[in-house]
């Protein structure tokens, strides 16, 4: 598919058919995101891919109230076949940046205008959605609630240096059938309006 192709047909996919994934497509999915940019080459990332059935329930049997009624969100969401896990790693920027080609001789997070080990992580998982377009395949990338975070990283054995960004489901698109994101009422910005050359202007 051509680039912008993909670029075009990529949306948030939020319900999904049972038809299983290839796991060739997820890996190159994965693969894809090892070669987003990050700052120093830090590369502070990590993926948990969820592909088995029963790995699959635990990751929404901990993000979600098990008492509660799933709405049809969780519905659509929950038949997604592959749940991603990108996971960002401070420690590894800090690291990087107090070797000696950095120049810093210490790990003082205050240097940091933004938190490039999330943002680099983010552009990571903007691979994997991009590569399950490619794939034919449709995704979705989600926040977990803050409340749950600590319940994901016990039941999968997330290391404490690693902290999830969100997750990522993946699988074969069930139609038009199932919740429909802010698209469906938003208009997309025009460029014009997002966009501004030599200076900001209204």
């Amino acid at each position: 598919m051509e680039f912008q192709e993909v670029v075009r047909r990529r949306r948030m996919v939020r319900s999904y058919s049972d038809e299983p994934v290839d796991p060739a497509a997820v890996g190159r999915a994965v693969a894809n995101a090892t070669r987003a940019p990050s700052a120093g080459f830090s590369q502070g990332w990590g993926f948990l891919v969820l592909d088995q059935p029963d790995d699959v329930r635990r990751f929404w049997a901990a993000t979600t109230d098990p008492a509660a009624e799933p709405d049809r969100w969780l519905r659509g969401m929950s038949r997604a076949p592959v749940v991603v896990i990108p996971c960002s790693s401070k420690a590894a920027y800090l690291d990087r940046y107090a070797e000696d080609d950095k120049g810093w001789a210490d790990r003082d997070e205050t240097r940091w205008p933004v938190p490039y080990w999330d943002i680099d992580t983010g552009m990571a998982s903007l691979l994997i959605l991009q590569t399950a377009v490619d794939e034919g395949l449709g995704a979705c990338f989600f926040g977990i609630p803050p409340d749950r975070l600590d319940a994901v990283k016990e039941a999968f054995g997330v290391p404490e240096r690693f902290a999830p960004i969100g997750a990522i489901t993946i699988g074969h698109p069930a139609g038009t059938a199932g919740a429909k994101g802010s698209p469906s009422t938003r208009a997309r910005k025009p460029v014009d309006e997002v966009v501004h050359r030599g200076r900001w202007s209204e």
